[in-house]
């Protein structure tokens, strides 16, 4: 019987191409275990292995937090990536459309946030970026947003 109170589950480094396969590998065994089916889990291993790799290549490296949350009965697992790295500058240029900085899987942050039912930024310029996506078991994905 899964718990609805939020409770972090994982507190994991991102210091290195090695803590990132740490964080897929995570993101993968706890989607499983809430009851992900595994066209969900590689939806969010993949937003997460790119919000990984831009905490790290972006931010300096940082962290990543996961919670199993409940809600109105739902099962969900949140993640929450966090750097105290330069921040984003121009977060509309970022989260726009086929923006990529290079590096990565080339999906960028526009990508990521389509893998996921929840997506929030916080970034403040010179005081790091913290993205925390939320996915929920057996909930259909959200539709692309029109331009």
């Amino acid at each position: 019987m899964m718990h609805t109170a939020a409770g972090v589950e994982a507190c994991l480094p991102i210091r290195s191409d090695m803590d990132l396969v740490w964080v897929r590998q995570h993101v993968r065994q706890a989607a499983a275990r809430l009851g992900f089916g595994l066209v969900d889990q590689t939806k969010l291993v993949t937003a997460a292995s790119e919000l990984a790799r831009n905490t790290l290549v972006h931010g300096g490296g940082g962290r990543m937090e996961a919670t199993q949350v409940g809600s109105a009965g739902a099962q969900g697992l949140r993640l929450a990536f966090t750097d105290e790295g330069p921040g984003i500058a121009d977060l509309d240029l970022a989260l726009s459309d086929g923006y990529t900085s290079g590096g990565g899987l080339g999906m960028g942050l526009s990508g990521a946030r389509r893998l996921v039912h929840d997506f929030d930024i916080d970034t403040t310029p010179g005081s790091g970026t913290t993205v925390r996506v939320t996915c929920w078991v057996g909930r259909p994905p959200r539709p692309r947003e029109e331009v």
